[in-house]
């Protein structure tokens, strides 16, 4: 019975080296983002974006806790605004500045998130013309330390955000094509 109980130890203690060898060899940084054509021009679009406030009404965050605590500060739109929240498991704790606001083809913002782990990414958007339309283009991206890799296993990333960057652009959009 000893023997049974060492073969199985020794085969727990092999794939548990084997899993932490495999995290340890995924990307150092991850990159997820989503697209959308929106049916209007870039500059009726970037304010939208632009102010933090504004995105609260398409973010597809803000549904997930109504009674979140936001608070905003700095300047009201453009580069030094910044928009914290504190919220139910779904939301989290963070806060978001943007960094660089470029009209009407790019607001890039620094992403902090506090809980339920702490992270430093930074959020894009990128907007497009193409005739009488935009491609607007949502990404995250930043590095993966060791545990986001082994958490990375088990949790496709891509699809957690990836969802949640398409309701936004379909909540943007649908308010953009009214």
């Amino acid at each position: 019975m000893l023997k049974i109980i060492l073969i199985v130890l020794a085969v727990i203690v092999v794939a548990l080296i084997v899993l932490l060898i495999y995290a340890a060899t995924r990307p150092d940084s991850f990159r997820v983002q989503r697209s959308i054509t929106i049916k209007a021009p870039a500059e009726k679009i970037f304010p939208e974006i632009d102010d933090l406030c504004v995105q609260q009404s398409w973010s597809p965050w803000e549904a997930k806790d109504p009674a979140m605590k936001r608070s905003h500060s700095g300047e009201q739109r453009g580069k030094g605004a910044k928009y914290e929240w504190e919220g139910n498991k779904q939301v989290g704790h963070g806060r978001m500045e943007i960094v660089e606001s470029t009209p009407p083809t790019k607001v890039l913002m620094k992403l902090d998130f506090i809980r339920p782990f702490p992270a430093n990414n930074m959020a894009e958007f990128i907007l497009e013309p193409k005739g009488d339309s935009t491609v607007v283009t949502w990404a995250i991206y930043g590095p993966s330390p060791f545990m986001s890799k082994l958490m990375g296993i088990f949790m496709n990333i891509d699809t957690m955000i990836g969802k949640e960057f398409e309701t936004g652009l379909a909540n943007l959009k649908a308010r953009m094509e009214k």
